[in-house]
């Protein structure tokens, strides 16, 4: 087998093109607020603008407007403040402040629910993605708007490395300050365990330094309370580790196994070692069939590898194809991201980055945790709603991943920072995506079942991942912050009482009396 595996874009249907707007996008402006926002004098905040203001009928208004997600392909903001630094910020804050107009931020544009996006601004930071790297302190000032392959790129040359996620595209602001999981976190922990201090633009407008002498209770929001609550950040300081030799894994099981793969698996990876990174996916990729596959990520040999695999061996039993090998970080991240054989440069969406290669994707999701590994009945459940996405929708690629907590990630007390799934074995992310073809019939499948698997498959009382931001969801806030909920209420209070950094599913004010 070859080490191609089935990425974390492939499994969100990048490989399936750009859609259109094939559901109906949340935060789409009404007819009344499209006139009230004309009218707004757009021209003084372009004027004063270091960067570039950009309004519907203007040359790459409509590429300034997509997000990541094209179901969100109808979203048509008022106007979009490309921000060349926190200067552009802070005019765009105080501009939104003086003509009541709403704003949303914008770092790579992939919240799962459309909300980098805004009827009103969308105050974009993507050109803060200045890298400056301190080898010898293993430290990085790094712009809120980087690109993860870009970040990963630059760190990897001073042979040091910062744990995140996997895909390439992501903004580095969103990431941190959702949580930032990735295939490296049971050895390093989180993206938001290495923030050591930020610069954000308040609601007040005021620019200020956040790390734990100043501003303390922000930098712990800021740190896993999710992206666009709290502050503008326009700049991270992330503390960086060596690169340790790493080797990969991917295989493959026949699927009347599913159901014993993932038991195996879970009880494998609740035990591992902090070395082990692994993931397992119960996939249909449409008219391919259905697919069980293991991951993983290992900061050691190739030789040692082999050995941890013996034991998942003895757990979910033999693989029907496998590949183990060697590979320096940087190419192990490319890899995970699904671009291994593309350059950095093509690493990045086609049409939005010079040389970039990669499409957008369309898809919806719901994730939730795994607390403690479950039995055969359980994951036969899991097994059993793949089987239904294929059933009903057979033409959409779509599944369930689990990704391995556990490690660093956990010895992390739930109270430390704002991410509070400290006591996980795995996440759980479910999906389906579509292309320009999928017919309409087909994706109001996708999205009954994965309603469905909402309320029938997931426990809602394991919480979810605001990284993976779900509208769908009603208790959402417990959901994502748990017990750090009030607190977070109370730094929201304190830095933003007005309430200005407001979107459907922001962390909300205390409730009066409390």
């Amino acid at each position: 087998m070859s080490r191609t595996r089935v990425s974390r874009r492939a499994l969100l249907g990048g490989a399936l093109g750009v859609a259109g707007a094939l559901l109906a996008a949340e935060g789409a402006a009404s007819a009344a607020e499209l006139e009230r926002y004309a009218r707004v004098p757009w021209g003084r905040l372009a004027a004063g603008l270091d960067g570039r203001l950009v309004r519907p009928g203007q040359a790459r208004y409509l590429e300034a407007a997509l997000l990541y997600n094209a179901r969100f392909a109808d979203l048509r903001p008022a106007a979009v403040a490309l921000c060349r630094g926190s200067d552009d910020v802070a005019r765009c804050l105080d501009f939104t402040r003086r003509h009541a107009v709403p704003f949303a931020l914008r770092s790579g544009g992939h919240s799962y629910g459309g909300y980098s996006s805004s009827p009103g601004l969308v105050v974009d930071v993507g050109a803060l993605n200045a890298v400056e790297v301190d080898p010898r302190r293993r430290v990085a000032k790094v712009g809120a708007g980087t690109q993860l392959i870009d970040l990963y790129d630059a760190v990897a040359r001073h042979g040091l490395l910062v744990p995140g996620g996997t895909c390439p595209t992501v903004g580095v602001g969103g990431l941190a300050m959702g949580g930032g999981v990735g295939v490296l976190a049971r050895r390093y922990g989180l993206t938001c365990d290495h923030v050591l201090g930020a610069r954000a633009v308040s609601a007040a407008g005021d620019q200020i330094a956040v790390g734990p002498e100043a501003h303390a209770d922000l930098w712990w929001a800021l740190r896993g309370g999710g992206g666009g609550n709290f502050a503008a950040v326009t700049s991270f300081h992330l503390s960086l580790e060596p690169v340790p030799p790493l080797a990969l894994f991917s295989q493959r099981y026949p699927w009347d196994r599913a159901a014993a793969v993932l038991e195996g698996w879970q009880q494998w990876i609740a035990t591992e070692p902090d070395e082990t990174w692994s993931n397992c996916q119960l996939f249909s990729e449409g008219s391919a069939g259905l697919v069980v596959q293991v991951n993983g990520v290992y900061c050691g040999s190739s030789a040692e590898l082999r050995r941890r695999l013996d034991r998942l061996a003895g757990l979910a039993g033999p693989a029907g194809a496998s590949f183990v090998g060697g590979d320096d970080v940087l190419e192990a991240m490319k890899v995970e991201a699904g671009c291994a054989s593309l350059t950095i440069a093509a690493c990045h969406t086609a049409g939005q980055w010079p040389g970039g290669v990669l499409g957008h994707a369309a898809y919806a999701a719901k994730s939730s945790y795994v607390g403690t590994p479950e039995g055969r009945e359980r994951t036969a459940q899991w097994a059993a709603a793949v089987e239904r996405l294929a059933r009903d929708a057979p033409a959409l690629g779509g599944g369930v991943a689990f990704d391995g907590y556990g490690g660093t990630v956990n010895r992390v007390a739930p109270d430390a920072t704002a991410f509070v799934h400290r006591d996980k074995v795995a996440g759980v992310q479910a999906t389906f995506s579509w292309g320009t073809g999928s017919p309409p019939t087909e994706i109001d499948a996708g999205a009954r079942w994965l309603r469905w698997l909402g309320a029938t498959v997931i426990d809602p009382t394991e919480g979810a991942y605001v990284n993976y931001i779900d509208p769908t969801l009603t208790d959402w806030a417990r959901a994502y912050y748990g017990t750090n909920l009030a607190r977070l209420s109370r730094v929201k209070a304190h830095y933003d009482p007005s309430d200005r950094f407001r979107f459907a599913q922001s962390v909300p004010l205390p409730a009066q009396g409390t």
